[in-house]
């Protein structure tokens, strides 16, 4: 029985500095939940995101004394995880993810996209 690879982790924009900056027991779970998308599984709180139209995109969400806070990655491109944002949810907008953060969240995932091609090309050149 072979292991299979673990996939290496892109951090997006600023996202490895906010994630930093959490307490620790959210960071022990939103690193957890990295660890197993970079080993090919998923989090048992992991939920697709609304909004970006299949389960590449998924959110996992802590509540942590009486905050909440949001790690948003994707496993969208074959090899690779990464991670678009992380964040404490201050919206009292019910569940709903704020348009801002939401907007934040495509932004990136199109950087994803753009590092993930100029990726392929290079070891398309090789």
């Amino acid at each position: 029985m072979s292991k299979q690879p673990r996939k290496p982790v892109k951090w997006v924009g600023s996202v490895k500095r906010d994630l930093d900056a959490m307490p620790g027991d959210v960071k022990d779970v939103f690193g957890h939940a990295i660890d197993l998308a970079q080993a090919g599984g998923k989090h048992p709180d992991a939920k697709p995101l609304t909004g970006f139209g299949s389960a590449g995109v998924l959110e996992v969400v802590e509540d942590h004394q009486g905050d909440t806070y949001r790690a948003v990655y994707t496993v969208r491109f074959a090899g690779w995880v990464y991670v678009l944002h992380c964040f404490q949810k201050k919206s009292k907008s019910g569940v709903q993810t704020p348009k801002k953060d939401m907007d934040l969240i495509h932004t990136r995932l199109k950087a994803a996209k753009q590092d993930f091609e100029a990726w392929q090309a290079q070891q398309g050149a090789r």
